[in-house]
């Protein structure tokens, strides 16, 4: 049985959907290991008094998270409750309470790499599936 042209068409955007998709699922997955791999390097372990992951070494996004969390806490325990931005400039905490904001800030930001690195990558399973789709529709016989 002869494939029409639209037959062929099908199967061509299931092809380029599907190779899209691999291309994001590797960005993704590449994206996710430099990211952990970066954090890793630097050496950083969860403070003891963490609510979660204490001692663990930060690699992932959930031991980003909670050491983040914790120098958010010290660092308004540092400034008596007050943010960098709170502070007068005078006051003696006020570089500690910055570098500690600047460090949450850099792990707030793993976390969303992490988060757009898995998204990325789930998104390229989806366009895989719907490539495989495309070109199996593609493949049918034409209807007569």
């Amino acid at each position: 049985m002869a494939t029409t042209s639209a037959n062929r068409g099908i199967r061509v955007v299931g092809i380029i959907i599907a190779v899209l998709g691999v291309v994001f699922l590797v960005a993704g997955v590449v994206t996710y290991a430099t990211v952990s791999s970066t954090l890793a390097d630097q050496h950083i372990t969860v403070s003891d008094d963490a609510a979660h992951f204490a001692g663990k070494d930060v690699k992932g996004p959930f031991t980003a998270y909670a050491q983040a969390d914790i120098i958010n806490k010290h660092a308004l325990e540092i400034g008596g409750g007050k943010t960098y931005a709170e502070l007068p400039q005078d006051d003696p905490n006020r570089d500690t309470v910055m570098t500690a904001s600047f460090l949450q800030a850099s792990l707030f930001t793993s976390v969303v790499a992490f988060g757009v690195a898995a998204f990325v990558s789930v998104m390229g399973v989806v366009l895989m599936l719907l490539g495989w789709v495309l070109v199996r529709i593609g493949r049918a016989p034409a209807a007569g």
